[in-house]
This record gives structure tokens, sequence and C-alpha cells, in this order.
């Protein structure tokens, strides 16, 4: 397939990652987003508050999350994300995985990740403490989770030499997108964080659900290659404009 975009190094394609992957080669490192389902059904009531609850009440007894198929398509996602493409295109690699956090009756993030161990070997929950509260009820989300898996056999591919690498993430903020903005925009920072950690200079990261080419921008701004993928073309314009540029800020 011909790329959407290709320049030094950064290859954008626009379609179903799914269909994409199967002509291109082997990368480094996976660090993606993926569609979490982003509704009411993960543990608390987030974007139709009122509607759930009533304007100024208390949280009826009955009140629960609110269901649809958006989980479930996730879920497929993420399953076909490291039984398929991770152990399928990693060169020995780390696949890194945002998600989300929350509680409930089924935690996803909990439930992602035991489907991560078994295709790859689970390393590590890193939370990302991502600033002020941010949306829910009674413990409102102030933070999402990465999920760390490794292609068996090990060992992972580490380059920090420091040993103080910590699993919680302080000093990275979030977004709150503007209107032109994909509405589960990362900070390039948080990319960048573990792209550090994982790859050398050189090496290729893939983010198979590119959205509007975070991942992208830190490996560029590492001196990665890297290969982005997106199903929506409003978002890959966006990235494209964004990778032409000289100098990308984090």
């Amino acid at each position: 397939m011909k790329p959407y975009y290709d320049h030094a190094g950064i290859t954008i394609y626009h379609g179903d990652c799914r269909e994409i992957l199967s002509g291109l080669a082997a990368v480094d490192m996976i660090f993606t987003d993926p569609p979490f389902g982003h509704n009411n059904n993960n543990g608390d009531l987030i974007h139709r508050r009122e509607e759930a609850l009533g304007r100024g009440q208390s949280p009826p007894e009955a009140a629960r999350p609110i269901a649809n198929d958006d989980r479930k398509s996730a879920d497929a996602l993420f399953e076909w994300l490291v039984r398929e493409c991770a152990p399928g295109w990693l060169r020995g690699g780390c696949c890194c995985c945002c998600c989300c956090c929350g509680g409930g009756p089924d935690p996803q993030f909990a439930r992602w990740g035991l489907v991560m161990d078994g295709p790859l070997e689970f390393k590590q929950m890193v939370v990302w403490d991502k600033g002020p509260m941010g949306m829910g009820w009674h413990y409102r989300r102030s933070y999402e989770t990465v999920l760390v898996g490794m292609r068996r056999p090990g060992p992972c591919h580490w380059y920090d030499e420091t040993n103080a690498v910590e699993n919680i993430i302080r000093d990275i903020g979030k977004i709150i997108p503007a209107a032109d903005q994909h509405p589960t925009e990362k900070p390039p920072a948080l990319a960048a964080r573990f792209i550090g950690l994982h790859t050398q200079r050189g090496d290729v990261v893939l983010d198979p659900f590119m959205g509007s080419g975070s991942t992208l921008v830190a490996a560029k701004n590492l001196g990665r290659r890297a290969i982005g993928i997106e199903i929506e073309e409003r978002y890959c314009e966006i990235a494209a404009k964004r990778l032409s540029q000289e100098v990308l800020p984090l």
C-alpha cells in the first residue's frame, strides 16, 4: 500500500491496521493508545452524569454503567494487538499500550493485563499521574495506565542506566483537546518516555492506532524511525502536518 506520508524515516498509512500490517516488516517497539471503549461502562459515570443521576442529586443505588458495544470492539482490537500484531511484528522488543483506570466489577486495565500475559510476557503496569482531577464520580480519575509487555522469549530491551525509573510517571501533564484535536490526544512526552527506555537511535517504533501522531512526533524527536497507521483520514492529515515541521515540541 502506498503511504499517506513518508519522509525522513517517518511513515503514515491511512487504513485499517489489521490489513496494512500484513505488508510491513518487523519493528523494534510498539507504543500505542488503542480505543478504550469511551463510554460509561468501566465503573463510574463520565460524560452523561446528569442524565444518569439527575441534576444535583446523589447517585441512586440502582445507577449502573451505561452499556453499549464500544467496549466489545475495544477488547477485540486489543486482543488482536497482543495476540497477532505484537508477537508477529516485534523484533524482540516491548509493546507499551495505554489503558484506562477506574474500577467497577470488570476493571479494564486488570483484564487487559491478563489478556496481554500469554501472547506476550506482561512486564509492568505503569501509572501515568496526569494531573488535576479528571472525570467521574466520587473517586475521580486523575491517572491512566500504560501496560508493558515484551515478546517471548525475553529479555526486555532496556536502555536506561540510572536504575531509578519508577512505575509511576508524575511529571507529564494531560492534554485537554481542542475542537480540532483528537479526542484522546496524548502528549508526545508520554510516548517519548517509553521510547527512550526501550529503543535506540535508528530503531523502528510502530503505532497501529496513531490518532494525530503523538507517538511519531516523539520518535522523530528522539532520532527513531516510526510507522503510524490511522483509520480516519482527518487525523492522518493532522499528523502529516505536524511531522512536516522541522521543530516538533514535546
